[in-house]
């Protein structure tokens, strides 16, 4: 009887320890997911920062123009940033549109548009913004 009675405790021992294992990598997990969110949040923050520095740049254009392509190169690194760090594809979606319109703006610019239309960015990070909030 005796090894009867110790068949149940090692059983209830390796269920205990399959279901420890088993909350730990689902914290792990949930916890992976809202640092995703938290960084793809700060990163939206970030770029809509540099959405008003594109907009100051591209209305004070005559003064300096090369401040619209400093905002443009620190959309285009914040967004490499959130790229790299999420498989969601609502969010790539948004970051893949923000870098299609950084990109015209930025033809506009070399093609000589002092003032170009940059609401499309501003509508992008919009998006982006949108998509990272949880």
């Amino acid at each position: 009887m005796a090894a009867s009675r110790r068949r149940p405790r090692r059983i209830t021992a390796v269920a205990a320890a399959v279901a420890a294992v088993a909350l730990t990598a689902g914290l792990t997990t949930g916890c992976d997911a809202v640092d995703k969110a938290l960084d793809c949040v700060q990163t939206a923050d970030t770029i809509a920062d540099s959405v008003t520095d594109l907009q100051q740049a591209v209305e004070n254009a005559a003064d300096d123009p090369t401040k619209a392509d400093d905002a443009l190169d620190s959309i285009d690194k914040n967004l490499d940033s959130i790229g790299d760090k999420t498989d969601d594809t609502d969010i790539n979606k948004a970051v893949d549109d923000l870098q299609k319109a950084v990109g015209n703006v930025r033809d506009s610019i070399n093609n000589g548009d002092a003032t170009p239309d940059i609401s499309p960015v501003t509508d992008a990070a919009g998006e982006l913004t949108k998509v990272c909030t949880p």
